[in-house]
């Protein structure tokens, strides 16, 4: 099978990277043809990319239809797996093209205009589909783009975006959560498909040494969202003895590093910045739990997966799809929503009692082997594009066979 990968970005950066760079290596493995349609250089483990894709066609401004209609002729795909791509041209050609789309949704980008599902001013978590009231008074026309200023946002072309997406022939969720939103704007429900993209690890990963260190590890980006802030306002007010540390950069950064010096945490969190995957292992090796302090929606949260293949137990904030891997009192504690006082005591609980953090652990990583199998997941993948790519072909001889009759 050919299979065109779509994606805004090209190189290491969040979790979509991650996940896109570890499917197509995976199915590439597997005998299938591989190549990629992508955006503008992140400048982190691009060479890694290159590798991978060994045909890549790069959208610049004012190429991008051009450039799709030469990955076409040249690639000749069986079918189209997009990850994050909002350009609507593109987007059009795609669904134009006669062969198969298929949209991963890692966010909730695609119908919410400021990108979080949250307001800007309170945090509040947002139920409501795309509309016009997000312009106002969620102030929905500027979002922030990642680089500490703003973008102008067209509501008329996320709407657009949307219609788009939804002639797809799949798009695929982490979670329940996230396919609900999907049907909350409008998303045929039976092409919708849950595939949570499982981290791919070591599956006999050393188990945490829970030592009287009492590491707290933090992964992922450090932007607002990810409430790495409200993490430190927890952590303020935790009494057992600690060190954390945090992996992950973003427009945030600054703001956490000198609110952590408010708070007189600075002798025992240290921000790391990106350290790759395969580097952070170490760490994760002589932790004693993980913490997921993200305050917006989570579509998943597969950092805490990766925690609990070391057998670590997670703290998190019951946002979003969180609640459908982490079961509080299980494997970890999922804590009411921005509750610093209770996100506190969870950590001092499982400082305290290295008994019970590392049962927490030992169930989080039979989940990990029971459900969420990044094997398990790539079968899935691989059938699924296998049963698209036959569709047109089986509804093609049937349609033969009723002219026939």
């Amino acid at each position: 099978m050919r299979l065109l990968f779509v994606h805004d970005r090209f190189g290491a950066l969040a979790g979509a990277e991650v996940n896109l760079q570890l499917t197509a290596a995976a199915l590439k493995i597997r005998g299938h043809e591989t190549a990629l349609l992508h955006g503008p250089p992140t400048g982190k483990a691009e060479s890694e990319w290159r590798n991978l894709f060994e045909q890549r066609f790069a959208l610049t401004n004012g190429n991008g239809l051009s450039t799709t209609r030469l990955a076409f002729k040249k690639f000749q795909p069986d079918a189209v797996y997009i990850h994050k791509m909002a350009d609507a041209d593109v987007l059009e050609m795609l669904a134009d093209s006669g062969v198969p789309v298929v949209r991963m949704v890692h966010d909730h980008d695609l119908y919410c205009m400021r990108s979080y599902k949250y307001s800007p001013l309170t945090r509040r978590i947002c139920t409501r589909p795309a509309g016009l009231h997000c312009l106002f008074p969620c102030g929905a026309m500027l979002a922030r783009n990642g680089k500490g200023g703003f973008n102008w946002v067209s509501y008329r072309a996320r709407k657009r975006e949307i219609a788009l997406n939804q002639r797809f022939a799949r798009m695929i969720v982490a979670t329940e959560f996230m396919r609900c939103e999907l049907l909350r704007n409008g998303f045929n429900a039976n092409r919708i498909e849950i595939h949570a993209p499982v981290p791919r690890g070591n599956e006999n990963a050393l188990t945490a040494s829970f030592s009287d260190r009492n590491l707290i590890i933090y992964s992922g980006q450090v932007i607002r969202g990810k409430g790495v802030d409200v993490l430190l306002d927890a952590l303020a007010q935790v009494r057992a003895p600690f060190e954390c540390l945090i992996f992950g950069d973003g427009n945030h950064r600054a703001r956490c590093e000198a609110l952590s010096r408010r708070l007189g945490l600075e002798g025992r969190v240290q921000f790391k910045g990106y350290v790759p995957p395969r580097e952070l292992e170490r760490f994760y090796e002589q932790a004693s739990l993980s913490v997921v302090s993200s305050v917006w929606p989570e579509p998943f949260g597969a950092t805490g997966l990766e925690a609990m293949r070391h057998g670590l137990p997670v703290v998190a904030f019951d946002a979003g799809g969180i609640r459908e891997w982490l079961f509080d009192g299980q494997n970890g504690f999922l804590v009411p929503w921005m509750d610093r006082a209770q996100f506190a005591k969870r950590i001092d609980e499982l400082l305290q009692n290295k008994t019970l953090a590392r049962q927490f652990g030992e169930r989080g990583r039979q989940l990990l082997r029971d459900k969420f199998n990044f094997e398990q997941y790539i079968d899935g993948l691989e059938e699924m594009f296998s049963r698209l790519t036959r569709e047109p072909a089986e509804c093609e001889h049937i349609a033969n066979g009723h002219a026939h009759a």
